[in-house]
């Protein structure tokens, strides 16, 4: 019966901070990324590229997405990171192949993301 309440209480604290702890996972996120600094970058010189080109609505929409694709991949690769590193503190070849994975995941996501680059702004700049 304790369980219960304790649960139903979790679950309220977590209803009525919901914003401040999705915040709080962008912070870590910002924190524990090495090459975010890189996805801000290639996120600034598309939306320049943009602005220059002047790409219509749809090409926007897609610019947008494939930026999100990227940055949603990465978050998801380091909350995965920080959860194998939590319950796999030691090295298990599981654990690198669970990581690697969600690496790749990023690297494929990047990988769509230029291809959306090139063919959205190749054909303006030539």
């Amino acid at each position: 019966m304790e369980s219960d309440k304790e649960e139903k209480a979790w679950r309220e604290v977590k209803k009525s901070e919901r914003f401040k702890n999705a915040f709080r996972g962008l912070r870590v996120l910002s924190a524990t990324t090495r090459h975010l600094w890189v996805h801000v970058f290639f996120t600034v010189l598309a939306v320049v590229f943009g602005f220059c080109f002047n790409i219509s609505s749809f090409e926007w929409i897609v610019i947008i997405f494939s930026i999100g694709f990227v940055f949603v991949t990465e978050a998801v690769n380091t909350a995965i990171e920080i959860d194998i590193d939590l319950t796999s503190p030691e090295y298990h070849p599981y654990a690198r192949d669970t990581k690697d994975v969600a690496a790749g995941a990023v690297l494929l996501s990047v990988f769509t993301a230029v291809t959306v680059g090139l063919i959205i702004f190749l054909p303006k700049i030539f």
